[in-house]
């Protein structure tokens, strides 16, 4: 399996989310956690960040009523 890391810059081009929210999210358990790739670098699992993406998408929906026409 291969797996493509995302470094800071794309997660938040994905999600939209600022440097700060983004680590306030983890700090908080509400984001996927970030995986070491050296002593000073991190990314994030791009298939966790897109399945984050997802229940957002579907929380969200749920939350207004089902979808985009109520």
């Amino acid at each position: 399996m291969t797996h493509v890391i995302l470094r800071l810059p794309a997660v938040r081009v994905a999600t939209g989310l600022s440097r700060s929210t983004i680590y306030a999210r983890v700090a908080e358990g509400s984001f996927p956690k970030p995986i070491s790739l050296g002593s000073r670098a991190v990314g994030w699992i791009e298939a966790e960040v897109q399945h984050w993406l997802t229940e957002r998408i579907a929380y969200t929906r749920r939350a207004a009523g089902g979808g985009p026409n109520g």
